[in-house]
């Protein structure tokens, strides 16, 4: 973000910003001056939520943003799982929007790589729920088989 944003919030909602939680008690505006990086409650994806592998991507890089303290063991774990998720898809428009996803966050640009993350969901789920044809979504193979 370069230019200046602003956020209209309602009473009892909460937003992250840069590792803090900020919930507020009456309805709001906010207006960013500079760079922030920042989550609305409604992008904020629950632990038992992250049930499918690009949820659980989402998850992974959220953490990167809400935890500044963790964000280097996060950054690895995305790392791995994006690595993971590279080598099971084999759906083109996905493989295609984990590699900017990829691009996004070694930018430093987590927001939008989370923006990015949610586009691929609609193509996640119809992947998932046409699995049986195994075409296009291939389950990596145990050790020893």
């Amino acid at each position: 973000m370069t230019n200046t944003l602003k956020i209209s919030l309602k009473a009892g909602e909460k937003i992250y910003v840069n590792g803090a939680v900020i919930q507020v008690d009456r309805k709001v505006s906010l207006e960013f001056l500079n760079d922030v990086q920042f989550l609305l409650q409604s992008h904020v994806l629950q632990p038992e939520d992250a049930r499918t592998p690009l949820r659980q991507l989402y998850f992974v890089a959220q953490v990167m943003m809400m935890n500044p303290d963790g964000a280097e063991k996060a950054r690895r774990l995305f790392r791995q799982t994006l690595s993971n998720l590279l080598a099971t898809f084999k759906n083109e428009r996905v493989l295609a929007g984990l590699k900017h996803v990829d691009t996004l966050v070694c930018e430093d640009r987590v927001y939008e790589a989370l923006k990015a993350i949610r586009a691929l969901y609609p193509l996640e789920e119809e992947i998932l729920r046409t699995s049986s044809r195994q075409e296009e979504f291939a389950l990596p193979q145990a050790v020893g088989e």
